[in-house]
């Protein structure tokens, strides 16, 4: 098969410069090395996070009970587990990434729609995770050093301190990423089991204090159930965590050795760590009730509570171990992959990943933790938006294309996929219909009950209307099949 180069690397003859980089390229079967053990660590890396743990609070404060809270879980990580599990067959199929099979639905040049929205969502949480973990690491250094606690001024409304932090944080994160994918891998296979075990003995101290599951597990004379519209929030709040994930679960499962591997080990990594996961937390809170007078839910505080400086920088560096774990996995190589999308012919992984970090700074993420309901509203009315990708993508792969696609037309402008200019009208009606729904109650206040179940709604109507859409398309949905 002939090659032309493109900018030091070698193009097929059959791909278009605009939509082929060697990092998008097909992964070679040989190169498919992910075991399910490490599907699973990567999933283990990113399910215990401080916003995660943190969540686990706010869904308590709803009127949830320890074990309704644990049963939430259960159903959320369960659903977003079976999303995740039909959504990723594509990539370990073809070897593709996200940016590469959204091509199918919304056309090549339609794709970059959900791209860029995936992006800028995920370069988001880049920042709002970063955050958090520069202010652990501040924190940290301030009780251990009186130096850096003496550190004084402010930059751009931020400490002089904190700025250190995050430089010293971000510079971790650039470190982990920039020996590619492989490094990536290699971090999530220790990270994850190594905060799984710092979690475990923190659960063994809570069940020691409280002789049992402690407080928080006990419930209430007289409590009733939570109604199911409670239920129904605090499921749908533990997916809106991951809601995003589950449209580029492809740039992780495209490294997986086989679909058995991708789905056992997504199995293990996700609900079932899941639940494990946030009953540690709930446990280890529930002991802090009977220690300190009052639940403390953030790690941090749970640390510096102790005095100790050897406890603070064990814990510490748990807590930082898990957000880069997190912060790697599911925000930066998504996001690098979703820039290389975008200019192919410019960016290679390690350089986007590093762009990614310098974006992330600009979003200012100190000015949004002042108002942490806009963090969230954000991250809600955008996990609205790309419920009805997850919706188009699982029916234009199952329903329309019947798990069959062409590689080479993914790459090319005048494929069957390029229809109309490179748009997919189906696709891009199905996104705008459904996202438009999905996120009314953000801008109608009559509307606002529904904001809760956004996810699912645009589910339902993107993939609905597209299922109509395209079947009625037939020029959009069916074509020669040329497989490379």
């Amino acid at each position: 098969m002939q090659r032309a180069a493109v900018d030091g690397a070698e193009r097929p003859s059959w791909a278009d410069a605009g939509l082929y980089n060697p990092d998008l390229a097909p992964v070679p079967q040989a190169q498919r090395d992910w075991s399910w053990v490490n599907m699973a660590t990567v999933w283990m890396g990113m399910v215990h996070n401080v916003v995660v743990y943190e969540a686990a609070a706010g869904l308590m404060a709803l009127g949830l009970t320890a074990w309704e809270l644990l049963a939430a879980v259960a159903v959320g990580y369960a659903v977003l587990f079976l999303a995740m599990w039909f959504n990723a067959r594509a990539g370990t199929r073809y070897g593709l990434p996200f940016c590469v099979l959204i091509r199918s639905a919304f056309g090549p040049h339609g794709g970059q729609v959900p791209v860029v929205l995936r992006g800028f969502c995920a370069i988001f949480w880049v920042s709002v995770q970063g955050y958090a973990g520069a202010q652990a690491l501040d924190a940290m250094l301030a009780a251990l050093s009186p130096g850096w606690a003496a550190i004084g001024g402010a930059v751009l409304g931020m400490s002089l301190r904190l700025w250190l932090a995050m430089a010293l944080f971000w510079a971790l994160h650039a470190w982990i990423v920039s020996h590619g994918v492989h490094r990536i891998r290699n971090f999530e296979l220790v990270a994850g089991p190594a905060v799984i075990a710092v979690g475990a003995c923190a659960t063994a101290w809570g069940l020691h204090v409280a002789h049992g599951l402690g407080p928080l597990f006990a419930v209430p004379p007289g409590h009733h159930p939570a109604s199911w519209t409670t239920f129904f929030v605090g499921v749908t709040g533990m997916i809106g965590v991951w809601s995003t994930f589950a449209v580029n679960i492809p740039d992780l499962s495209r490294f997986a050795r086989s679909e058995r591997d991708q789905a056992l080990g997504q199995l293990i990594g996700l609900p079932i760590t899941a639940v494990v996961f946030m009953a540690m937390s709930v446990i280890t809170t529930s002991a802090t009730v009977i220690v300190f007078g009052h639940a403390i839910w953030d790690p941090v505080e749970l640390l510096l509570a102790f005095h100790s400086k050897w406890l603070l920088m064990f814990g510490g560096a748990t807590i930082i171990l898990a957000t880069l774990s997190v912060n790697v996995a599911a925000n930066i190589m998504p996001a690098s992959y979703d820039l290389v999308n975008l200019m192919p012919r410019r960016l290679r992984f390690g350089s986007a990943a590093t762009l990614v970090l310098a974006i992330a700074v600009l979003f200012a993420p100190w000015l949004w933790f002042r108002d942490a309901q806009g963090i969230f509203a954000v991250l809600g009315a955008l996990g609205g938006l790309l419920g009805p990708v997850t919706g188009i993508m699982l029916v234009d792969f199952y329903l329309i294309r019947r798990q069959h696609l062409s590689v080479a037309d993914l790459y090319r402008y005048d494929g069957i996929y390029g229809a109309r200019s490179g748009w997919n009208p189906a696709g891009l009606i199905a996104f705008v219909l459904g996202g438009a729904i999905a996120s009314a109650g953000y801008v109608i206040p009559a509307l606002a009950s529904l904001t809760g179940f956004s996810w699912f709604i645009g589910i339902a109507i993107g993939a609905g209307t597209y299922a109509v859409l395209a079947r009625r398309g037939s020029a959009l949905a069916t074509g020669p099949l040329r497989v490379v």
